[in-house]
């Protein structure tokens, strides 16, 4: 899985690993990714790859083949989060956000996808699950964080198009299902407290990294294409996406009550969880 190396991703291995699966933690750094491997011991291996390249994300994809015989899991998590207005983010930055969190998802979808029909090096093939930790940033706007967003609903663009493809080519037994949780309080968050552009992500309860691993636990056991964490602030993304007037109108009042959540965590800035 991709991102897996700390935070949820390094969670979301654990789960996997406790579940019986033979484990790759795949990382941007060397050390990060090692480390976790370590950690989780079972077998479990460990690839630096920069998601955003489809060609190391490949060679990873083989070796976990050549290592376990096939792919029955994929996990996208990999992700990025710089918050500002559009307008006046730097190109590097919205690149980096639509290259890491859009293609390196697409990336590692498609290169599952390979495996899991038998395309894959020495990949028996056979079906599979695909898992892809997006946000609730996916379904409906998010101010101060636009690029974000747009990379987020790239990826549920994709899944559910790629999804309705595979089952249109005759493929029945390969799964696509998105992970859609509200803010979670990881390394992610956590350099975000004094920044107003980020106050729609605390805006809710934050989550635990349990609380999504939960999720992927349960999707494990039946897959769907779309799981919000939690399920109430998925109902009201998903109405503000279908009444974007409605939606518009509301979401002053979720980023003032996100901006007074950030400034009362500041005050206990020492404890490590909100």
């Amino acid at each position: 899985m991709t991102g897996a190396g700390r935070g949820l991703g390094r969670d979301i291995a654990g789960l996997l690993a406790d579940r019986g699966y033979r484990v790759m933690i795949i990382d941007l750094d060397e050390q990060t990714a090692r480390a976790a491997a370590a950690e989780i011991g079972r077998g479990a291996l460990w690839a630096v790859v920069d998601v955003r390249d489809s060609e190391q994300v490949g060679q990873a994809r083989d070796r976990l083949v050549a290592e376990t015989g096939g792919v029955d899991l994929w996990v996208n998590n990999a992700g990025v989060l710089l918050t500002g207005l559009a307008w006046e983010q730097s190109d590097d930055q919205r690149r980096l956000m639509l290259d890491v969190n859009a293609l390196g998802s697409i990336n590692g979808t498609v290169a599952a996808i390979e495996a899991m029909r038998g395309h894959g090096t020495g990949s028996p093939g056979g079906g599979g699950h695909i898992v892809n930790i997006v946000s609730l940033a996916g379904i409906a706007p998010v101010p101060g964080e636009a690029v974000y967003a747009a990379s987020k609903h790239a990826v549920m663009g994709f899944s559910s198009s790629t999804a309705a493809d595979l089952r249109l080519a005759g493929v029945r037994d390969i799964h696509i299902s998105c992970i859609c949780p509200d803010g979670i309080w990881t390394p992610m968050l956590f350099d975000k407290l004094e920044d107003p552009q980020a106050a729609l992500s605390f805006s809710g309860v934050l989550l635990q990294p349990a609380d999504v691993v939960r999720a992927v636990g349960k999707v494990l056991e039946s897959p769907r294409p779309v799981t919000a964490v939690p399920a109430r602030r998925g109902a009201l993304a998903r109405l503000g996406a279908v009444f974007p007037r409605l939606g518009t109108a509301v979401l002053p009042l979720m980023a003032a009550r996100g901006r007074r959540k950030q400034r009362s965590l500041l005050r206990t800035r020492g404890a490590s969880r909100p």
